[in-house]
């Protein structure tokens, strides 16, 4: 097993290279607006490290968020472009679940929260490091302030609202080494991975205006 990891779901962009057994090689570097400048450079940056080539990757996995539309449309596009040009398989796990397995909370519950900006949070409550109990959801912070009331919360969305978000812990962002461990570990006990579809849970912030002129010729 030789697995490539990669989320692009938070400001952090993120890849891993995992063989089965341990994360040989890593790179996390934190811009929201480069994703696509950083993340080709981050996945050769990894290989040369480990001392391996693409080819010998045996399945990719990607983070499917949630988190805003366009950062997280690159690491899912990366992911399907190195799926069909090796032949390999492409697996999804959602980023939260990452945050949640890289999180030092030796027993939940506890929740996950990250940034999902326009002043709300993508997050979810989970039982121990690999057991989602409800969500992902987007919502205000002050919204859900009762659901979450008393959990101790990781992500840089409990970081940002510490009025909902009292005993908020890091890793502020995913780690692909995170998905990858988590991945791997799925894998290798024969579960089900999720499929590498995007979680975007509201519309893009870009849209097409409405009732906008018609400029071209009849």
């Amino acid at each position: 097993m030789l697995l490539l990891a990669l989320d692009t779901a938070t400001p952090a962009v993120t890849v891993a290279l995992h063989d089965g057994t341990d994360v040989i090689a890593s790179s996390s570097q934190v811009d929201a607006r480069r994703h696509g400048e950083l993340l080709l450079p981050a996945v050769d940056r990894v290989l040369t490290e480990a001392g391996r080539t693409l080819e010998a990757v045996t399945g990719i996995v990607v983070g499917t968020g949630p988190g805003p539309y366009t950062g997280l449309r690159v690491g899912l596009m990366t992911a399907d472009t190195f799926g069909l040009a090796l032949g390999v398989p492409v697996h999804g796990v959602c980023t939260l679940d990452g945050l949640a397995y890289a999180a030092d909370i030796e027993k939940g519950p506890f929740v996950v929260a990250t940034d999902a900006r326009r002043k709300e949070v993508y997050w979810a409550t989970y039982a121990d490091s690999r057991t989602r109990l409800t969500g992902p959801a987007v919502d205000r912070p002050a919204d859900i302030a009762e659901k979450v009331a008393g959990l101790p919360a990781v992500g840089a969305g409990a970081l940002l609202y510490p009025d909902t978000f009292p005993s908020a812990h890091e890793p502020e962002h995913v780690s692909a080494a995170a998905l990858a461990a988590l991945a791997a570990g799925k894998l290798a006990a024969g579960e089900e991975l999720e499929a590498p579809r995007p979680m975007y849970l509201r519309r893009p912030d870009a849209q097409v205006p409405k009732n906008y002129k018609v400029v071209t010729p009849k």
